[in-house]
């Protein structure tokens, strides 16, 4: 079929084998010009390993460390009329580039929130990599099943305490304009820690721990962002937040749990980038606009994968990497920077229906919006007829 994106508000519904695969080779090329990572990773679990962060992950310890990797993802197989998900297709690509390799790896399709998949996962580590000495948990989800009470949980996106008016951009209808939220209750709060917080987390490494695969000395880490006063509404100061709050409740609570095997637990607070989970986020789609045209004029940009590999060799295999006030591993200094933070103020300030593009690098945030699903690649042939039917 000739697959060309079918957007529907913040999601593209399809996604195109090939630009996939282009996505996935650029990372890996540019993990491998970077050189390999001093003291890295050797067995390494990825929970949510098929998009954004945590596929920039598993290409940083494959192709950075030599490593092999396990990683763990719910994604949709393509039939013969319909395309998988970008997330199916970037694993298909990822087996590919390792196996070119001679790298050794391992996929598991599957509710990560559920303990069959858990159990499937040990099963694989303890037949095939001996113990784990890196887990990567790095799930996006908008609801989770509590594997012991069978109930569903769904995460809400909305300020904790008061109602919030601000600027947003609707990418559908190329419009900026003011947004109103009304404020959680209890339970929304409540719900959006059990999807979106530690439990799952901790409950990955209990069971990990309780089977003898984690190594003497594993580190976890757990992807968090944090942001600052234009997004602290929505996002710090908000569902989410608590949510993430709850990551560096979890993350203290696993060091203390499991200091038998010296375990290190971390959150890492990462920059915003346009990825599946950010792009639902209301607010983020402009403030991201804003934020690239200044990192880009700044020389600090960095796309998931340039994250990442300095999150390995700055952060997680460093011996004094540098931390935040919350002990998290810090690595989105360059966004969050008074200067910086000051400019995207300003634009933000100034920025209306009138002056949007002028003002932001829209350009640059649909382009990586795009590619998130395999499109926008000016070296892949969009009018070609592809076989959408790509096995792992």
């Amino acid at each position: 079929m000739i697959i060309k994106p079918k957007i529907r508000g913040f999601i593209c519904t399809n996604a195109h084998p090939v630009g996939c695969a282009e996505n996935v080779h650029r990372q890996v090329e540019f993990v491998k010009q970077q050189g390999s990572v001093a003291g890295g990773p050797k067995n390494v679990l990825v929970v949510g390993c098929s998009t954004g962060y945590g596929l920039a992950s598993r290409i940083t310890a494959a192709f950075g460390s030599g490593a092999h990797t396990l990683g763990v993802c719910f994604e949709k197989e393509p039939t013969e009329k319909r395309t998988g998900t970008a997330g199916w297709y970037n694993t298909a690509a990822f087996h590919q580039e390792a196996e070119n390799a001679g790298l050794q790896y391992h996929s598991i399709n599957g509710d990560a929130f559920s303990d069959e998949i858990k159990q499937e996962t040990i099963d694989y580590i303890k037949q095939n990599m001996g113990k784990i000495d890196l887990v990567v948990y790095s799930l996006a989800s908008p609801k989770r099943k509590d594997p012991e009470s069978g109930e569903v949980y769904s995460s809400t996106l909305k300020p904790v305490g008061q109602a919030y008016t601000t600027k947003t951009y609707h990418t559908d209808k190329d419009e900026v304009h003011d947004i109103s939220l009304e404020p959680a209750n209890d339970e929304e709060i409540a719900n959006t820690v059990k999807v979106m917080g530690g439990e799952d987390w901790e409950r990955w490494i209990k069971q990990l721990h309780d089977a003898g695969v984690l190594a003497e000395g594993c580190q976890t880490t757990a992807y968090t962002y944090i942001g600052k006063k234009l997004t602290w509404p929505i996002y710090g100061h908000a569902t989410i937040g608590r949510a993430k709050e709850d990551l560096d409740r979890a993350a203290a609570a696993l060091r203390e749990q499991y200091s038998d095997i010296d375990l290190s637990a971390y959150v890492s607070s990462l920059k915003a980038l346009v990825t599946q989970a950010s792009s639902a986020i209301p607010v983020m789609p402009l403030y991201i606009s804003l934020i690239y045209r200044v990192m880009k004029e700044e020389g600090t940009h960095e796309g998931c994968i340039e994250q990442i590999y300095r999150l390995f060799t700055e952060g997680l295999y460093q011996d004094n990497p540098t931390l935040d006030e919350a002990g998290r591993l810090y690595m989105n200094g360059y966004e969050t920077n008074e200067k910086t933070q000051a400019k995207v103020e300003a634009l933000w300030d100034q920025v209306t229906q009138d002056n949007f593009h002028e003002l932001a690098d829209y350009a640059g945030y649909h382009q990586d919006f795009l590619r998130l699903f395999g499109f926008g690649f000016d070296n892949v042939d969009y009018d070609a007829d592809v076989n959408p039917k790509v096995n792992w």
